[in-house]
């Protein structure tokens, strides 16, 4: 839990005292449990079986629940119920074993339970008194010759009871059931009587009677005391309320609750068969009566024994009285009422107990260490209470830790085999050090211990966490302050050695490394040249290892070098084993007869292991005297013995659950705790068969808990329990348990990936929230329905499903378990899930969830990133893309190393900077989008900004592989299948297979000393064809990197002189190649390698293609010919000829959809011929280039074969090949010329290489944009290949770097539009979400909302300076520098009409959408009818600022020492405030609410609240001295209440009006912008970052925050990664536009407090719609609308002069302001109007 929740609460002092005690190692003051807050809240239920059944059943179905969910969100700790009866047979309930076991786990939760520990359920009945187990012989007998006095038949007891001479003293036990039928049978074959088949049920009464009976007149004779006779007398219930309650302080009764039901009148229904289980009854029919005797005392306990503990404390009791139904008695009914009444009191006194006792612990939440420093300490107390040979080694131990005074000082090494006993030597020596320093140093010394067990704990993995712990612990005990922990190792163990001197005499130092073996290797960390060799005086180091891993021991010689500090643990001899497990089995009370000596001693002459006798201890003690002991009792190796301790595990509790069970703790990664245990058999359908097969319940809900106590107690000492973050886990004691259960229980691969894979469902909460699993039956059939949900299933089918579904209880998994929904940021983290769930995710392969379920999961990474493991879920991610190999998690781990420090810093802020960064390339990573919906679903509990529309520029750096020095060396680079892997030929004859992410060498292959002219790989990557100067082709097997065939090439040769292959191609079974000079080409076939024919052509070969089909051979010649060959046959099809026979033919492309091929000359020209008739093709289009001084660099055919991109040195063309004219054509800028072209995969994209330029350009075809150039740091690109298997790009530079480019990625870049120039100002409509922006530019640019994409250019003859809306958006107002204002309607684009004449410094539009107020600095302004153009008056005066009221009357402005408003009917000035002498204005603000009110800022400094119906100051306030001098901004609240004052540094000024008080609020950096919302709510700035931060790895120019102004909180933050121009904020909801100088805008809104309305719409909004399917909806082309030449109207000085062809009727100015146009004609005023009046007529100005 986090700090915030902390404040509120201190820490008790005993939680200091705890601290303190583990951090400086005293373990004997740390408490039993070791976990502060308790390790979970455990109830004991106490109740007769028979008549609680249906009350315990309900509360465990419907309360229990609960309960636990409520512990796990206030508290973060489980909540578990004992109750020892539930779902075990009837005739289990009477057993020895099971009482025994009760009375254990009873006392067990009345010590550690955290809160409430003990519930008993009391009804009528008193219950059956206990058979007992074990009796003393002496008592045994004496009882009895009792039972012969008594005249009771004794035979039942003597063949029920055997004598036992291994108990001490000797005792009478009870024979298990199975051993008594068994010697039954044998001696009773021939006459089986029905003795025999008597149910125990009848045996058992029939035993406690003759007890009973003898043992009461034993205590009437006086022979047995009171306390004696007590085990035979009382019920189990008694024992137990006796043991919980009447032993106890008030104080732990608090803890403590019973509920006692009486039934009216019980007796009257004594005969009713159905009330036997709700009463004692004795006697037989027709006399059957209620038990007196047991009355008695069940009354005796009922009503003096609990009335007496409730009056001396505080227990809370609770009696109902039931009154039984006439006919039915205690009906179902009646019963029901109950249960429901005792479900409710029942949940509301846990929660009551659970909140006054459990304490909330912050502790271990936040602070890792100290959850460190318990992990350690908690297995310290645990391996120490298993200690039990008392040796020399202890003693030499016990005199190296005492400070000596003299001498230089050794670590000490302690080694020894497994088993051996090292680590529980060190945990004593660890658990006894801070006693023996006390007891040495005196009473005033502070000893320090600290104990690492290697290998236990994350922490104690690597060396870096390992000495990173131990220094902080140091600094905490020596109170050093560490300024930053060292990042680098060296340094790091520089810090450990300077602590370490820190020691003195009264503060020595002990440090325990237990395992040092377990080290891991990063960092050389067993080298151990970390280890100091030499210590300071009173510094003890003490290490264990095993002596032959790693070499650590030979390395601690080379380091330690005196023999003394050595201890080598040996096995013991014989005879002091024996001695141990003598004493070992007094302890319990148990000794082995001199027969079974013999068996024990032969035992121990084969293993002397310290395990081996404690393995040993554990089956002696089951012995009895009478037992048939032989040598195959007893194993003689620790392996087996284990083996054994697991069979007999499986005999007692079932083979498939404690296999499943083991198996389940030793694949965790970290151990499972008991409920978890429970949670998890309880989903396994296999362990749940094996319990019901042989009563199927009514909801075979869970495994009883009996099975668990069970298992827990067979492996006490070896499960042991280990506290790791307020968990109590199960893990195994040692290494060696652990591999023996891995190898009995995890072997099968089946058997492994279905546990992992119910683990993985466990922890991801499948089954939580009372989702049904099915229950798998017997019948495969049913087994084959129940996992295929894809076959369609009739009803009865479907129907006995669910009949055979069951809810499990599984808890749900949420990462953090949230206290209060309104504090998102106080939680407990569910570190259970955190730990566990990916390891099993990536074992059993789910991907999806592994995607979906942790790494794309916002929740995770929050939380991962709140408590501080930022580098945790780069690891984890990484892992991810191991396992999934998908693009987006390479992104997303790039993606936040971009945005680190800021996330560190401000966790709350990482939905919005995830969203800004994801939404450009969502549509080319569609898996990213979940990531997006999260943000969108949890990111606003801690950041209000959500981003709509990001324009943020993709940041992108390729995969870089260093091939050679120079790019001189490379010969060929080809792309593969694999997205990561690349094959790279050198000249030097190598060819490499390269894994680029990993720059792993996978294959490597030699050529014979030749050097590579080229290579290529057939479509299905079989053969990888290489051609050498040898003038040879080598075929080689691609998967195998083999050689198959070389083949030479021969050809007729033009002219003299050595000639070299001049190229080779290939089809799907061939090989082509051709020399140079050529007339010839060789076709092999790749199958055999062998040459098959040649074709001879007219003219040298230029270049060869074949059809993709691999039937067709095309032959380029020079003098533009092409031969066709037919390549199964060899026959020459035909030969055709180009006009422009001038040149070669360069390339040729076949367009198979088409049947069309392209020859391409040297010189550019390009003819196409159709391939219909192949013996006769028909040339159809020519294109003639030859004019154009260019050549031709490469060219490429589109992957739908639409388009054709050809790349000339100076210009890129596009040719769409549907009608063979040029679509789109690219020049190069002065100077420069292009290396090559690609398209990308969609065709959307061109990308290009310039000579001489270490940049990648990226344009977008619609608009020819360049949208990025990205930079390539390794130098200057010469060589660009596509992938045509994946939507990848090699680039290679001059340095021989390969890079390899995610075109997806970059094309994601081209989803930005931009007007090219910084955004000057944004317009809004008051209504409707569309974007209007100006650039300075001759354009106005019209963007949608939703999408962010530009929807229309409006373009002028001038650069624009004004623009106005009408209240919907649907006509614009727009004035240019030319003097020229436009009317334009938005959704068609026509511009309406266009008046000229005046150039306009202002424009203003009235509420009511009737009238435009055109402000002109120069000439009168004017305003004018917008539905008509004709002038309603002038206004002579100069206004500046100027506003409109919102009653449509003033227009109201300011000079430079008024306030004037103008009548917008005459254009008088009717209303003016005129300053003092020297005032000037500064600024002024219309009040909102008030439309007559306004208020002004002057230079006097002071804020003037003016009334402009009474023309009268109604308020002034002062404000300090120099406050104006940088005035920035000046904001006023709606109501008129507050005044928000920038003044361009890092301070809000909030004025209140009212009362004229000045609040500051400090800002996160230098206020560039502010804005307030329109319900005045909230205050939107984007600031400037100060230069002292730390620059980040992209660097953040600025911040967009949102306060909230009720209580000045930030609400929300977000990076701005461009430098802002405009910021403006839409009327009705708090949307966020910001414009940036790069001409793009972002848009962002503003959740506070999630409402559904703003989800929705957030939801809707069109970058959340993202088509996970390949064809990505293709953008909207941008439409652009032209200004209107001819002038409709010109203003003169005074007057309007309307054009002859003007679609406005002129009308004589002389009429009134009122007078409305004729219709005659007037095409334009009806469109306008129309436009105007479709909105209805029920507008109202302040909408």
């Amino acid at each position: 839990m986090w700090p915030a929740g902390a404040g509120t609460k201190l820490p008790c002092p005993r939680d200091s005292a705890l601290r303190r005690a583990a951090f400086s190692g005293n373990l004997t003051a740390l408490p039993s449990h070791l976990v502060p807050a308790g390790r979970s809240v455990r109830v004991f239920i106490s109740a007769n079986p028979e008549d609680t059944g249906a009350e315990r059943q309900a509360l465990r179905e419907t309360v229990y629940p609960k309960l636990r969910e409520f512990c796990r969100e206030n508290y973060g700790l489980e909540f578990q119920v004992i109750d020892l009866y539930w779902g075990v047979d009837e005739d289990e309930w009477d057993s020895p074993e099971l009482q025994k076991m009760r009375m254990k786990l009873l006392e067990e939760c009345l010590k550690t339970s955290a809160g409430p520990c003990f519930v008993g359920l009391l009804g009528e009945k008193y219950g059956n008194i206990r058979i007992p187990g074990e009796v003393e012989a002496s008592e045994f007998e004496m009882i009895l010759d009792a039972a012969v006095e008594a005249k009771l038949e004794t035979k039942l007891l003597e063949d029920w009871y055997c004598r036992d001479e291994n108990s001490v003293p000797a005792a009478y036990y009870l024979r298990p059931r199975l051993e008594v039928t068994r010697s039954n049978k044998n001696s009773m074959q021939s006459s089986a009587g029905p003795e025999n088949e008597r149910p125990w049920q009848e045996i058992s009464d029939e035993i406690k009677t003759i007890f009973k009976a003898a043992v009461k007149l034993l205590h009437e004779q006086g022979k047995m005391k009171h306390s004696q006779a007590k085990r035979y007398l009382f019920s189990a219930i008694e024992d137990e309320f006796d043991f919980a309650l009447g032993k106890q302080t008030p104080a732990f009764l608090k803890k403590c609750v019973c509920y006692i039901r009486k039934i009216a009148n019980i007796e009257r229904f004594v005969k009713i068969p159905e009330m036997g289980k709700y009463m004692d009854i004795t006697g037989t029919e027709p006399r059957i009566i209620r038990d007196p005797e047991a009355q008695e005392k069940l009354i005796k306990l009922r009503d003096e024994f609990i009335p007496t503990i409730v009056a001396s404390s505080n227990l809370r009791v609770y009696t109902s009285v039931t009154h039984c139904d006439m006919k039915l008695g205690y009906s179902q009914e009646i019963e029901n009422h109950y249960i429901e009444g005792l479900g409710k009191q029942f949940y509301e006194d846990m929660i009551d107990i659970i909140q006054a006792t459990v304490q909330q612990n912050f502790d271990t939440e936040t602070d890792t260490l100290y959850d460190e420093i318990l992990q350690h300490s908690s297995l310290c107390k645990t391996y120490a209470s298993f200690y039990e040979y008392k040796c020399e080694s202890l003693n030499i131990l016990h005199k190296y830790v005492l400070p000596s005074k003299t001498g230089h000082i050794n670590p000490l090494v302690v080694y020894g085999g497994p088993c051996t006993g090292k680590t529980l030597l060190l945990a004593e020596v660890a658990k006894k050090a801070y006693g023996w320093l006390h007891e040495d140093t005196g009473p005033d010394a502070d000893p320090v211990v600290i104990v690492r067990f290697l290998g236990t704990t994350d922490m104690s993995i690597d060396l870096r966490t390992l000495l990173l712990s131990v220094c902080e612990q140091l600094a905490v005990n020596y109170r050093c302050l560490v300024q930053n922990y060292p990042k680098k190792i060296h340094d790091l163990r520089d810090l450990f050695i300077n602590l370490l001197n820190e020691s003195s005499l009264q503060r020595p130092l002990v440090i325990i490394f237990d395992a040092l073996e377990q080290l891991s290797e990063s960092d050389d960390a067993r080298k151990l040249w970390w280890l100091p060799a030499h210590l300071p005086r009173f510094v003890r180091i003490v290490l264990s290892t095993l002596p032959n891993k790693h070499g650590i021991l030979q390395k601690l010689r080379c380091l330690i070098h005196e023999e003394d500090s050595y201890i080598e643990l040996i096995p013991r001899d014989r005879k002091m084993c024996s001695q141990v497990l003598k004493h070992q089995l007094l302890r319990v009370k148990r000794k082995v007869t001199s027969g079974q000596q013999i068996y024990v001693n032969n035992a121990f002459s084969k293993c002397t292991l310290p395990m081996f006798v404690n393995l040993t201890f554990r089956e002696v003690r089951h012995w009895r005297s009478h037992k048939d002991v032989d040598e195959s009792s007893l194993c003689v190796t620790v392996h087996e013995s284990i083996e054994q301790l697991f069979w007999s595990l499986e005999k007692k509790c079932g083979q498939k659950l404690v296999s499943r069970a083991l198996g389940y703790i030793t694949m965790a990664k970290m151990g499972l705790s008991e409920m978890e245990l429970e949670d998890v058999l309880a989903l396994d359908n296999s362990v749940m068969n094996e319990l019901n097969e042989n009563s199927r319940p009514s909801n075979p809900l869970r495994v009883p808990y009996l099975y668990i106590a069970r298992l827990k107690e067979g492996l006490n000492g070896y499960l042991i329990e280990r506290h790791v973050k307020n968990v109590t886990l199960l893990v195994w004691a040692n290494r060696h348990l652990q591999l023996i259960a891995q190898k009995l229980y995890l072997q099968e691969d089946r058997n492994l990936r279905e546990m992992h894979t119910i683990l993985a469902d466990y922890f991801l909460g499948v089954w939580s929230g009372g989702r049904r699993k099915a229950f798998c039956l017997e019948d495969p059939y049913l087994n084959g329905c129940l996992d295929l949900e894809n076959r369609s299933l009739l009803e009865e089918e479907k129907h006995f499903m669910e009949q055979a579904s069951f809810d499990r209880q599984a808890p749900d998994q949420p990462w953090v378990f949230q206290c209060n929904p309104l504090e998102p940021d106080i939680f407990f983290v569910n570190h259970r899930k955190m730990s566990e769930l990916l390891y099993h995710l990536t074992r059993c392969g789910k991907t999806d969830d592994l995607l979906y379920g942790i790494i794309m999961n916002f929740s995770w990474l929050y939380t991962m990133i709140k408590i501080g493991q930022f580098d945790k879920v780069l690891a984890d991610i990484e892992l991810a893309y191991n396992y999934s190999q998908e693009k987006e998690l390479k992104f997303l781990a790039s993606t936040l190393r971009g945005i680190r420090n800021k996330v560190i810093t401000f966790p709350g802020s990482l939905s919005a900077e995830l969203q800004q960064r994801l939404l450009p390339v969502v549509s080319s990573l569609p898996k990213l989008r979940h990531l997006l919906l999260e943000c969108d679903k949890d990111g606003p509990k801690y950041c209000s900004i959500v981003p709509l529309h990001s324009s943020m520029d993709v940041t992108y750096s390729p995969e870089r592989l260093p091939l050679a020095a120079s790019h001189l060396h490379v010969t060929e680079i080809l792309p593969t299948c694999n997205p990561s892997t690349v094959l790279t030929a050198l000249e030097n004859g190598s060819i490499s297979t390269w894994d680029v992410e990993t720059r792993q060498l996978l294959r490597q292959i030699t050529t014979a000393q030749s050097v590579i002219l080229g290579m290529k790989l057939t479509g299905d990557e079989k053969y990888l064809v290489v051609a050498t100067t040898n003038n040879t082709l080598l075929i080689y097997d691609n998967v195998n990197s083999c050689l198959l065939s070389e083949v030479e090439i021969k050809g007729t040769k033009h002219g003299s002189g050595s000639t070299y292959i001049n190229g080779f191609t290939l089809s799907v079974k061939h090989a082509l190649a051709w020399l140079e000079a050529s007339k010839d080409v060789t076709v092999i076939d790749l199958l055999y390698g062998w040459p098959l024919y040649q074709f001879h052509c007219w003219y040298e070969v230029t270049c060869v293609q074949c059809s993709l089909d691999g039937v067709y051979a095309f032959c380029g010649q020079y003098l533009n010919n092409t031969t066709i060959f037919h390549l199964g046959s060899g026959e020459k099809l035909c030969t055709v000829t180009s006009e422009f026979s001038g040149g070669f033919v360069k390339f040729l492309l076949i367009l198979d959809t088409a049947q069309e091929m392209v020859m391409v000359d040297s010189e550019g020209s390009l003819s196409v011929w159709n391939t219909e008739d192949i013996s006769n093709p028909q040339l159809t289009e020519d294109f003639d280039c030859r004019k154009e001084d260019s050549e031709v660099v490469s060219i490429e055919l589109s992957e739908d074969q639409s388009a054709i991109l050809i790349c000339k040195a100076l210009s890129i063309e596009l040719l769409d090949t549907g009608m063979w004219k040029v679509a789109e054509k690219f020049r190069a800028r002065h100077n420069e010329r292009f290396i090559s072209a690609v398209l990308s995969k969609n065709g959307d994209c061109i990308i290009a290489t310039m000579e001489s330029t270490p940049a990648v350009f990226f344009w977008r075809r619609d608009t020819g944009q360049c949208m990025a150039s990205l930079q390539e740091i390794s130098g200057t690109i010469v060589k660009l290949v596509k992938s045509s298997h994946h939507n990848m790009l090699l680039s290679l530079s001059t340095s021989g770097v390969l890079s390899i480019w995610d075109i997806d990625i970059i094309t994601a870049m081209s989803n930005i539009d931009k007007t090219g120039k910084p955004i000057q100002s944004l317009v809004l409509p008051t209504r409707g979400e569309i974007i209007y922006s100006l650039d300075g530019s001759d354009c106005v640019h019209k963007w949608n909302f939703s999408s962010g994409f530009i929807e229309a250019v409006f373009k002028h003859e001038g650069i624009v300076e004004h623009c106005v809306l009408t209240s919907a958006g649907d006509i614009m107002v727009t004035s240019d520098d030319k003097s020229s204002q436009y009317v334009w309607h938005t959704s068609s684009g026509e511009n309406l009409f266009r008046i000229n004449g005046q150039r306009i410094s202002q424009l203003l539009i009235t509420h009511n959408d009737q009238f435009v107020v055109s402000l002109c600095e120069e000439n009168a302004s004017r305003v004018w009818r917008l539905a008509t153009g004709h002038r309603v008056c002038n206004i002579l005066t100069t206004l500046q600022n100027a506003f409109i009221t919102s009653a449509n009357t003033f227009v109201v402005g300011m000079t430079k020492s008024k306030v004037l408003a103008v009548s917008l009917w005459t254009g008088s000035i009717t209303k003016k405030f005129c300053c003092e002498d020297g005032i000037t204005i500064v600024n002024f603000k219309l009040i909102p609410d008030c439309p007559d009110i306004i208020v002004f800022i002057t230079s006097a400094e002071t804020v003037n609240i003016w009334s402009l119906t009474d023309e009268v100051i109604c308020r002034r306030v002062q404000l300090p001295s120099n406050f104006l001098k940088n005035l920035e901004d000046f904001e006023i609240s709606p109501n008129g209440k507050l005044g928000i004052i920038s003044r361009g540094d890092e301070n809000i000024n909030v004025l209140d009006l009212h009362s004229g008080k000045l609040r500051v609020v400090h800002a996160s950096g230098v206020i560039w912008r502010q804005r307030l919302s329109r319900d005045g709510r909230y205050l939107v700035y984007i600031c400037f970052r100060n230069g002292d931060e730390e620059e980040e790895e992209n660097d953040a120019v600025s911040s967009l925050i949102v306060m909230r102004l009720a209580d000045g909180k930030n609400i929300g933050a977000c990076s701005l990664y461009k430098t802002p121009t405009f910021l403006a904020l839409s009327q009705r909801h708090l949307n966020i536009i910001v414009g940036f100088d790069d001409g793009s805008i972002g848009i962002y809104t503003v959740v506070d407090r999630v409402d559904a309305a703003l989800k929705i719409k957030i939801a809707t909004s069109n970058s959340r719609q993202i088509f996970n399917n390949a064809t990505q909806t293709s953008r909207p082309k941008s439409s652009s609308y032209s200004f209107k030449v001819s002038v409709d109207c010109l203003w003169r000085e005074s007057t309007e002069v309307f054009a002859r062809d003007s679609p406005i009727t002129v009308s004589d100015s002389s009429e009134s302001n009122e007078a409305t146009p004729s219709k005659k004609h007037n095409s334009c005023y009806d469109r306008v109007c129309a436009a105007l009046e479709s909105r209805g007529h029920s507008y109202t100005p302040d909408n």
